[in-house]
């Protein structure tokens, strides 16, 4: 606690998704204290699974690919530790020889792998970043505050403008117009639990070439599932002009949409409208450094790139840069 009774941490990091758990973790094994605050109830962002019916779903990334040495070298140690498995190497009978790789035992399970022995709090939703003294003063939708020393703010970019304008922060016009041009792409995620096996080719995914649907994927011929379950992906111009739609109805209009690749009965559905599902372009920095003196740093895959490995390696970039403004990690040990 501050002399205001305020809490006070090191150096705060806000969001669990990929970027955020990897910035943490590069951050606790170079010594510097750190806490990952997230609004959801469970870490890993778009790295998502959820239990309906007994099955299994992955219902935001579908599976990782490794095109830097770095990320390649996490994944192998995932998999040797059981929280990832290759799942396939392409989605046509010919593949195309790149792996992709599947959570253990869903992508939630790279996310907790990740997240391991990190210091965590869930729920906490953010208001506002303001400056505070030599740090910033993070205040929370629910009431009640923390200030830290350093801030890694791994939200979608609107999301962390809006925290900064609440906070009346004011960046650099240049920064500023670079960080509104990025756009994100929409997408509902249905997920559906079927009384059968489906007619979704192997190894379990499927890019249709034309309606409404973006990706099908089998969970069960994927290896997550013990029970037939399919996750359905909308394309980003119908998940655009059916946002505000009753979502039930989006559901079923997708849902009979992938009939002729579901063969068998729907015995319970559920529907997710993902706001920030991808960039649709990317910032030309792995992270931004907004401010050196108390660091402030943004984050994310619209910065390392629109793939799971691309907000690892924002997240990783994130760490060294933050490290650097900080200095020798022991002069913040107690």
């Amino acid at each position: 606690m501050n002399e205001h009774g305020v809490r006070t941490v090191d150096n705060l990091v806000i969001g669990a998704g990929m970027s955020g758990l990897c910035a943490a973790s590069a951050l606790k094994a170079a010594g510097h204290r750190v806490l990952v605050v997230d609004k959801g109830r469970g870490i890993g962002g778009r790295m998502a699974t959820r239990r309906m019916e007994g099955a299994t779903l992955d219902h935001g990334a579908q599976f990782v690919t490794a095109r830097t040495e770095r990320f390649e070298r996490w994944l192998r140690e995932a998999g040797e530790a059981g929280a990832a498995f290759e799942w396939c190497r392409g989605f046509s009978t010919a593949g195309d020889g790149h792996p992709r790789w599947r959570g253990a035992p869903g992508m939630s399970g790279l996310a907790r792998h990740m997240g391991a022995g990190l210091p965590l709090e869930l729920g906490r939703q953010v208001a506002a970043l303001e400056r505070a003294g030599l740090g910033w003063s993070v205040r929370w939708k629910e009431g009640g505050a923390v200030e830290a020393r350093s801030v890694i703010l791994t939200a979608p970019v609107p999301q962390s403008l809006a925290l900064l304008d609440a906070g009346n922060v004011v960046l650099e016009a240049s920064i500023r117009q670079r960080l509104e041009v990025i756009r994100y792409e929409r997408c509902f995620a249905v997920l559906v639990v079927l009384d059968g096996p489906s007619h979704v080719p192997e190894p379990g995914g499927f890019v249709p070439e034309t309606g409404p649907l973006a990706w099908i994927a089998d969970n069960q011929k994927k290896g997550v599932s013990a029970l037939p379950a399919v996750t359905l992906h909308a394309r980003d111009a119908y998940s655009v002009e059916n946002w505000d739609r009753d979502r039930d109805a989006v559901a079923q209009e997708l849902i009979a949409a992938a009939m002729p690749w579901l063969g068998a009965g729907v015995l319970s559905y559920e529907i997710h409208g993902w706001r920030y599902s991808r960039p649709q372009e990317t910032d030309f920095d792995p992270c931004v450094v907004l401010e050196r003196t108390p660091p402030l740093i943004l984050a994310g895959d619209a910065f390392g790139g629109a793939r799971v490995e691309g907000a690892a390696l924002s997240g990783w970039a994130a760490a060294e840069a933050l490290a650097e403004c900080l200095g020798d990690p022991k002069s913040s040990q107690t």
